[in-house]
């Protein structure tokens, strides 16, 4: 029977920042003598959820100081709440405070998701002594990075009314529906209900410009050198940044220690990880669930209490291949064994709908007629998902969507054996428009024996910024560019009878805004336009999607 320590818990324990502001913290200790590692857990959502006292007594109980803390201007904490813009700072200071109290070590480890991850790397830029590891969860990117639009995504003013004023405002009394349908999109806020200066601060900067530079931190690897528990599922909506924090503080150009003390964990799961063996209508099987405080426990007894327990020894990439639905220990990200494969996009000029003659493969088409299809801002292609900002899509069918005519949809052939796919998947897309800009998108799918077309991952462009997110230029109407899509990351399965799929259209909506193909401003304007797009797919405009394939 394992002993654990019996724990105290403080409440409202005030924590004064460098400026004199005081947080507001619940203090999990252990109640016999002595000194103890600290974990400082700082959250948007309210402090003293059931989620996190169950963290506080679980750490506590294997002997840690758990610190949960409401950020600056939430909960029960001073100050105003400026999304991202005080943590750094605030989140040394805290760090600090634990370390010198006479119960703590001074050996402190950060934990968290979402929000809670981001600012433990926003943190972590800060560099303070006091903090040895961090172990952020389905981690947000820097701007951009999972929104290449300018402005936020139609989910953003979900999170943005339910984390107005100091409490969690309760976001299923508005209709979100009509709200994401608003024109323009600076007045989304209105119809909420909520006026948000906020919201409208951010749709105001509609490029990757120096205010929004305040917030990145994926080109400061080199500035980070702390080992890291990355933690995130396939079907996180956040997804893309917890593989590339993986890849970056591995690949770093400093020479550090923390390069080979990187641990990367992906399940098959949403952003809520680990929290069931189903993600919409897909089942992953029992072994999809793991005992994630254990997983967490034994990191942060080696980092911060330095126990010999084999996580030196433990592979530093865990993931759950889908399809297959097991468990995989791998030794870097991406596999070195990866066979990097391009399927290209074929048809006779009728790839419109999973009706027409689209067709995948891995040769470049010699000749190959055009595809061509009108994108209708006022009818976009849904994207199948929860209206609130908790989860954005899943492994969704979209047979019924791919009867559009505004879905390109490319397959191969029946497969005759399993093919698996492990890693970033990438496009390029060849492709014109009579409009000053527009969005292309592209979807990797699993089409199933018995018709369910499973999607597995998918990105898109935005026209105007084709050089860079700093870098807006408009289209020039019939030119054909060469639009290169990042389409996040998978570990999948493709079994023997199953097809792969590409989807091309011009919409995904609400998972990003309706880009009304009319080159003004973005954000701000509410007129439309429709647009007449054409793929080319030949040998002079190999249009492709590049896919990690693994032997078997």
């Amino acid at each position: 029977m394992e002993n654990r320590l019996k724990v105290q818990v403080f409440r409202g324990e005030t924590v004064t920042m460098r400026d004199g502001v005081k947080l507001s913290s619940d203090i999990y200790r252990p109640e016999e003598e002595g000194r103890f590692p600290g974990i400082v857990i700082r959250t948007p959502y309210g402090k003293s959820t059931a989620v996190h006292h169950e963290t506080g007594m679980f750490f506590a109980q294997h002997g840690y100081i758990v610190m949960v803390m409401d950020v600056r201007g939430r909960g029960d904490s001073d100050g105003d709440f400026k999304e991202y813009r005080n943590e750094g700072l605030d989140g040394y200071d805290s760090i600090e405070w634990l370390a010198a109290q006479n119960y703590c070590t001074g050996n402190i480890g950060t934990l968290g998701g979402s929000y809670l991850g981001r600012i433990q790397w926003l943190t972590a830029l800060h560099q303070p002594p006091s903090l040895k590891t961090m172990v952020p969860i389905v981690t947000p990117s820097d701007p951009f990075v999972e929104w290449p639009t300018g402005v936020p995504g139609p989910h953003s003013i979900c999170w943005t009314y339910m984390t107005s004023g100091r409490v969690q405002q309760n976001i299923s009394l508005v209709d979100w529906e009509r709200v994401y349908e608003t024109l323009p999109l600076i007045d989304m806020d209105k119809v909420s209900g909520r006026y948000s200066e906020r919201w409208r601060e951010e749709v105001g900067h509609n490029h990757l410009d120096d205010w929004w530079k305040e917030l990145c931190y994926q080109d400061k690897f080199d500035d980070i050198d702390l080992p890291v528990l990355h933690i995130s599922g396939w079907y996180d909506d956040e997804q893309i940044g917890t593989p590339l924090n993986f890849h970056g503080m591995t690949h770093t150009s400093k020479d550090k220690k923390s390069k080979t003390q990187q641990r990367l964990l992906m399940g098959p799961w949403s952003h809520q990880v680990n929290s069931s063996t189903k993600v919409g209508e897909i089942d992953f099987g029992e072994d999809a669930l793991i005992n994630m405080n254990d997983y967490q426990l034994k990191w942060f007894d080696f980092y911060l209490k330095n126990k010999t327990n084999g996580q030196e020894n433990s592979a530093p990439v865990e993931i759950f291949v889908m399809g297959d639905n097991e468990w995989r220990e791998e030794y870097e990200w991406p596999l070195k064994r990866t066979e990097w494969t391009k399927y290209y996009l074929n048809s006779g000029g009728r790839a419109n709908s999973r009706f027409g003659d689209g067709t995948l493969q891995t040769q470049i088409p010699e000749q190959s007629e055009t595809d061509q299809y009108e994108y209708n801002p006022a009818d976009p292609v849904p994207f199948i998902t929860e209206l609130v900002s908790h989860q954005i899509g899943g492994p969704d069918d979209y047979s019924a969507i791919e009867r559009r005519d505004d879905v390109l949809v490319y397959s191969t052939e029946q497969l005759t054996g399993d093919t698996e796919v492990t890693g970033p998947v990438t496009a390029e897309l060849y492709a014109s428009t009579d409009a000053k800009d527009t969005d292309f998108m592209v979807k990797l799918l699993d089409v199933h024996p018995g018709g369910y077309v499973q999607r597995l991952t998918d990105g898109m462009v935005r026209g105007r910024f084709k050089k860079g997110m700093d870098k807006p230029e408009l289209l020039t109407p019939g030119e054909v560019y060469k639009f290169e899509i990042d389409c996040w990351n998978t570990s999948h399965v493709f079994k023997k009878g199953h097809k792969i799929r590409v989807e091309v259209s011009s919409s995904a909506f609400p998972k990003y805004d309706r880009q009304p193909n009319t080159g003004d401003t973005l954000g701000v304007t509410s007129e439309m336009k429709t647009a007449q797009q054409t793929i080319y797919h030949d040998g002079a405009h190999p249009s492709n999607i590049k896919l990690p394939v693994i032997p078997r």
